[in-house]
C-alpha cells in the first residue's frame, strides 16, 4: 500500500443522531439531571445543513440515526406538524436522507403509520405495509453508494413493545421477554441500577431472528464481494460503546453475527445523548454512538461529516462530536488508533 495518505475521498455522508424536536419549552431527562433544547435542534439541524451544503465536497447522502421528533409531540397532537417541520429542513438541500428509526418515532407513530411515512428511506419502499424483507414490517433494507461499499439499516424496534398493538403475538414476546428481567411495574425503569441488565426497559427493543438471519446472508454476500460494510441502526450494540441502559436487548446476538463476517468495518448508532466509541479488539470493527442534539445547548453542535477512502473512514466531527480515523480491519498497523 502506499505510504502516502489518499487525498481525495471516494465519497462522503454526513451524519446526526436525536434531534428529538418539539415545539416547546426546554425540560429535562427522565432523571431531571440533563437539559433537553427542544426547539434547539432545528436550529442544529440547519447548522448542519449549512455546513453540508457549503463543503466543497458535498456528501452523498445522511445517516439520521433515530429519534428525528421527540415523544412529547404525541402529548400535544402534533406529531405530524414536528415531523413535516423537521422534514422541511432536510429537504432545504437535495441530499438523500436515511433515516433510522428510535423509540421515540414509535411513541408518536404506529409502524404501520411510518412504513407509510417519508421516514421509510428504503429504496424499495412503496409506501405500503410491507418492509424492506418481504413479507414483514421489519424496516431494515441496505444500499451501496459506491462500488465496494454497503451500508446496511437495521430496525432496532423489530422486537420491542413499542409500535406493536398489545394484541399482536409480535407485542406478546416482546412482553414475555422483557418481564423474564423486568419485574418493575413501569417498565421504563430498568430492573437494576447498574449493569448489563439495565437495557431491558421498554425504552430498548432487539433484532428478530428472521432480521438477523437476513442480516447474516447480505454480510456472507459482501464477504463474497470483498465490500466493506457500514451497519447503522438507533440502538448500540457493543456494551464498550455505550452506557449498557442504553443497549439493545439481544446486542449479543448481533455482535456474533458481526463478529462472523470479514466485511463489517463500522456500526453507527444514536441513542445514548452522551456518545461513545469502541474498537472491537478481535475483529477490529468500530463502534460509534453519536451524541444527541437534544442535550447540545444552543450555542454548541452535534453532527459529523465521514469521508470514506479506501483503507479508512475519517469523522470530521462538530461541537460535541470529536474527530476520528476509522482504519479498515487488516489495512494497515493501527497500533496508534486503537480504542480510547
Amino acid at each position: 500500500m502506499d505510504d502516502c495518505p489518499q487525498q481525495t475521498p471516494l465519497f462522503t455522508f454526513g451524519v446526526i443522531a436525536d434531534i428529538q424536536y418539539a415545539d416547546i419549552d426546554d425540560g429535562y431527562n427522565y432523571s431531571r439531571t440533563r437539559r433537553r433544547y427542544y426547539r434547539g435542534g432545528l436550529q442544529l439541524l440547519r447548522n448542519a445543513q449549512e455546513s453540508w451544503s457549503e463543503s466543497p465536497v458535498k456528501p452523498e447522502f445522511i445517516l439520521q440515526l433515530g429519534d428525528i421528533i421527540d415523544g412529547f409531540n404525541k402529548d400535544h397532537g402534533a406529531s405530524d406538524r414536528a415531523l413535516d417541520t423537521v422534514l422541511r429542513e432536510f429537504s432545504s438541500s437535495a441530499v438523500e436522507v436515511h433515516h433510522v428509526w428510535g423509540n421515540h418515532e414509535f411513541y408518536n407513530f404506529s409502524r404501520s403509520a411510518l412504513l407509510r411515512s417519508k421516514l421509510n428511506s428504503s429504496p424499495h419502499a412503496d409506501r405500503s405495509l410491507s418492509g424492506a424483507l418481504a413479507g414483514t414490517d421489519i424496516y431494515a433494507y441496505h444500499f451501496s453508494p459506491f462500488p465496494g461499499f454497503t451500508f446496511v439499516v437495521l430496525d432496532a424496534y423489530d422486537v420491542s413493545l413499542l409500535g406493536r398493538e398489545e394484541t399482536s403475538e409480535q407485542y406478546g414476546d416482546a412482553l414475555s421477554l422483557i418481564r423474564q428481567y423486568n419485574n418493575n411495574e413501569n417498565l421504563n425503569c430498568p430492573p437494576e441500577s447498574e449493569g448489563l441488565q439495565q437495557r431491558f426497559s421498554m425504552i430498548n427493543g432487539g433484532f428478530s431472528k428472521v432480521q438477523l438471519d437476513w442480516l447474516d446472508s447480505v454480510l456472507s454476500s459482501a464477504d463474497e464481494k470483498r465490500e466493506r460494510v457500514t451497519i447503522v441502526s438507533h440502538l448500540p450494540v457493543h456494551p464498550y460503546s455505550t452506557d449498557p441502559i442504553c443497549l439493545a436487548w439481544n446486542f449479543n446476538e448481533l455482535l456474533a453475527i458481526i463478529r462472523s463476517h470479514s466485511s463489517v468495518v463500522c456500526y453507527m448508532c444514536g441513542h445514548d445523548h452522551d456518545g461513545g466509541y469502541h474498537r472491537d479488539k478481535d475483529t477490529g470493527v468500530h463502534h460509534l454512538t453519536v451524541e444527541g442534539v437534544i442535550e447540545t445547548p444552543p450555542d454548541g453542535n452535534a453532527f459529523g461529516t465521514v469521508s470514506v477512502y479506501e483503507d479508512r473512514m475519517v469523522l470530521k466531527g462538530n461541537g460535541r462530536i470529536a474527530d476520528r480515523v476509522f482504519l479498515f480491519p487488516g489495512c494497515q498497523s493501527d497500533a496508534d488508533h486503537r480504542e480510547k
